[in-house]
C-alpha cells in the first residue's frame, strides 16, 4: 500500500479530522506503511497529503489537520 492509500483508509477507517503525526501513526500500527520498505515514510506521506488536498480526496481543515470531503 502506498502513502495515499494508506492515509485515505486511515481516514475512513477513523471518520474524523486527524493531524498527519496520527495518520502517520496509526499507518505504521497497522501495517499500511513498512518504515524498511518504504524510507522516508514521513515525507512521502505529507506529499501524498498534499496531492490528495489539491485533488479533492483529503480536505485541509487546520494546519497539519485533514479529514475527508
Amino acid at each position: 500500500m502506498d502513502a495515499r492509500e494508506a492515509a485515505l483508509t486511515v481516514l475512513r477507517e477513523e471518520g474524523k479530522p486527524l493531524h498527519w503525526t496520527v495518520i502517520q501513526d496509526l499507518a505504521l500500527r497497522r501495517g499500511y506503511l513498512d518504515p524498511f520498505a518504504e524510507p522516508n515514510v514521513r515525507r512521502r506521506l505529507l506529499a501524498a497529503l498534499a496531492e490528495a488536498v489539491r485533488d479533492g480526496s483529503v480536505v485541509r481543515e487546520a494546519t497539519g489537520v485533514y479529514r475527508l470531503p
